[in-house]
């Protein structure tokens, strides 16, 4: 294997991670309908991360999905797996959609079953609804995201530092919000389709109030 230089994919050892007892665990309310009328109305979010072979760090990543449209309306990339990584990515979010009050869909992580952000919930008056436990369709949309980036500018690609890696995924992200068309949405991209949304709504609205 080495003259030829092949190299064998080892599956990573389970690690047991130390379970931390949430402050609070809200219902499923999505409840898999992945459906939405209006920009605005449904968001999911998670945390993936990424790794490479010659560096012992990681790289995490964590977005906001508006079901409407499949566009990522927000994220943060960290080396660390925090609650900040979470909280300055909801941050941004609301600061760019003040006047938004979506469900808000994640699953049981650590970050989001805090007091903290809860509160950061329910001051943006935002419902907060979860996924069961073990029951990854319940985000099913945003796992398939993280599934088309992962396949089509991660895996069996080559990144000499997790900084480059950092920088593909930005350019990912918004190559997926401008270019990358969906056949949900009618063959355009997420960005297209959302402003085509508001163009229809806006321009309805001075019809009525003409």
């Amino acid at each position: 294997m080495k003259y030829m230089g092949i190299k064998s994919r080892i599956r990573k050892k389970k690690v047991n991670r130390k379970r931390i007892k949430p402050d609070y665990i809200a219902e499923n309310i999505l409840g898999r309908n992945f459906n939405a009328d209006n920009p605005n109305e449904k968001w999911l979010t998670d945390v993936t991360e990424f790794s490479i072979m010659n560096d012992s760090r990681k790289l995490y990543l964590s977005p906001i999905m508006d079901l409407y449209d499949n566009s990522i309306i927000e994220y943060e990339l960290s080396f660390r797996n925090n609650n900040l990584l979470v909280f300055k990515m909801f941050e941004k979010a609301i600061e760019k959609y003040p006047e938004a009050k979506p469900v808000f869909h994640s699953d049981r992580g650590f970050q989001y079953t805090s007091r903290v952000f809860k509160s950061k919930l329910n001051n943006a008056e935002m419902t907060h609804s979860m996924s069961r436990i073990g029951k990854c369709i319940d985000n099913g949309p945003m796992e398939g995201f993280f599934g088309t980036l992962k396949s089509e500018m991660f895996h069996e690609k080559k990144f000499e530092t997790l900084e480059a890696l950092k920088e593909k995924i930005t350019e990912y992200i918004e190559f997926y919000n401008k270019d990358r068309y969906q056949k949900k949405l009618k063959c355009l991209a997420p960005i297209e389709y959302r402003n085509q949304a508001l163009f229809v709504h806006k321009f309805y609205f001075n019809l009525l109030s003409t």
